[in-house]
C-alpha cells in the first residue's frame, strides 16, 4: 500500500468582477477497499456564503458552493492524504466470456440491477457508428471479459495519438474515432462508447495517477494532472462468496467486481491511481464546473495538480 499527498489548485481570474457563482466540485478522493482516504479539506477563496458537503446518486464525494460576494478571482485548493492498494480480481470472472457482463441481457445475474445504467448511451460517449465497429473487432464472440476488454485497451493505445491540441472538452467520440487522437478523457469516451454500444457495462472514473519523474530529474511540485480511466463490470461466477473479494474491486461481495483499464497507459490500474470519482462520463464528475454572473468578458482559469508518495 503506497500513501500519497494530493494537492489540487483551480483558480479563475475574470476581467470584470463577478457578482454571483453556483458551483460544485468532486475534488475529494473515495474511501474504497483498497483506496482508504486518511484526511481532506477543501478551501474556497473568498469564502462562500453556502458550502455544503454531500454525497451524490454515484456515491461520490461532491461539495456545493454558493458565492454571492463580488470578486475578480476565485481559488478551490483541495489536499488529500490517501492510501492505495493494488485491486485484487477473480481469475474465473476475468476468464468468463464477455457476453456475460451485458446486464441487459442476463438480468438475473446478481448486481446485473446496479450495472445497467452504465450498460446506457451517455451524454458524452455516444455510440458513434466508428466505435460500435471498432469495439467488435476486440468483443469478439465468446471471448474471455478480462482478454477482451485488456485487448481493447491496447489496441486503443496503439492507435491514437496523445495529442491535446487534437480536441476540446466538448469533443466528442465521433471526433476522436475521426482525429485517432486526443487526451485521457476522450480514450475512456471511446472505450466506453465500444463497450456499452455491444452491451457491456462501464463507468467513467477520474482522479489521479501519480506519475514518475525522468530518470535524473527531481519532481516538479504542480505539474502533474486529473487523470481519467474507465472500469468494467464482472459479473459474479459464484465462486468467490461473503468475503472481501468482490468489494476488492469496487463493488458488494456477490455483486461483481469492476476491472480499471487505462487505455492512455495502457495497463490496468494499480496502486499509482487515486480513485476521486466514477460516474456514466465526464459530465457526471468533472473536478469543478457552475454558474457565473459577470459582464466579464474574458476569463483565465489555472489549474495546477500535485501526487506526492509520502514515506511509511
Amino acid at each position: 500500500m503506497t500513501r500519497y499527498r494530493v494537492w489540487h489548485r483551480t483558480a479563475y481570474t475574470y476581467g470584470k468582477p463577478v457578482q454571483d457563482s453556483v458551483g460544485q466540485f468532486h475534488l475529494v478522493p473515495r474511501d474504497l477497499p483498497w483506496q482508504r482516504l486518511e484526511a481532506s479539506a477543501v478551501v474556497v477563496d473568498p469564502v462562500p456564503g453556502d458550502l455544503d458537503a454531500d454525497t451524490d446518486y454515484f456515491g461520490n464525494a461532491s461539495t456545493y458552493f454558493h458565492l454571492t460576494d463580488p470578486h475578480s478571482e476565485l481559488t478551490i485548493t483541495a489536499s488529500s492524504e490517501v492510501d492505495v492498494d493494488v485491486p485484487a480480481y477473480d481469475p474465473a470472472a476475468l476468464a468468463q466470456p464477455w457476453e456475460r457482463a451485458r446486464p441487459l441481457a442476463h438480468p438475473e445475474t446478481p448486481g446485473a440491477w446496479a450495472a445497467t445504467e452504465y450498460a446506457l448511451e451517455s451524454a458524452r460517449a455516444r455510440h458513434a457508428p466508428d466505435a460500435v465497429a471498432y469495439g467488435a473487432e476486440s468483443l469478439t464472440p465468446g471471448r474471455p471479459l478480462g482478454e477482451a476488454v485488456t485487448d481493447l485497451m491496447q489496441r486503443i493505445f496503439r492507435d491514437f495519438d496523445y495529442d491535446k491540441t487534437a480536441t476540446t472538452v466538448t469533443s466528442t467520440v465521433a471526433d476522436a474515432m475521426r482525429a485517432r487522437a486526443g487526451v485521457c478523457q476522450d480514450f475512456a469516451h471511446v472505450a466506453l462508447a465500444c463497450l456499452r454500444s455491444h452491451g457491456v457495462a462501464a463507468r467513467y472514473v477520474s482522479g489521479y495517477l501519480a506519475t514518475r519523474p525522468a530518470p535524473g530529474k527531481e519532481r516538479v511540485f504542480g505539474a502533474d494532472a486529473s487523470h481519467a480511466w474507465l472500469s468494467v463490470w464482472l459479473p459474479p461466477t459464484g465462486e468467490v462468496t461473503g468475503d472481501a473479494a468482490g468489494e476488492a474491486a469496487g463493488g458488494p461481495a456477490g455483486e461483481g467486481q469492476w476491472l480499471a483499464i487505462d487505455p492512455t497507459n495502457d495497463q490496468w490500474a494499480d496502486d499509482r491511481y487515486v480513485t476521486v470519482a466514477w460516474g456514466r462520463d465526464y459530465g457526471d464528475v468533472s473536478p469543478v464546473k457552475g454558474i457565473i454572473f459577470t459582464k466579464a468578458k474574458q476569463s483565465t482559469l489555472r489549474v495546477s495538480v500535485d501526487v506526492a508518495p509520502l514515506a511509511d
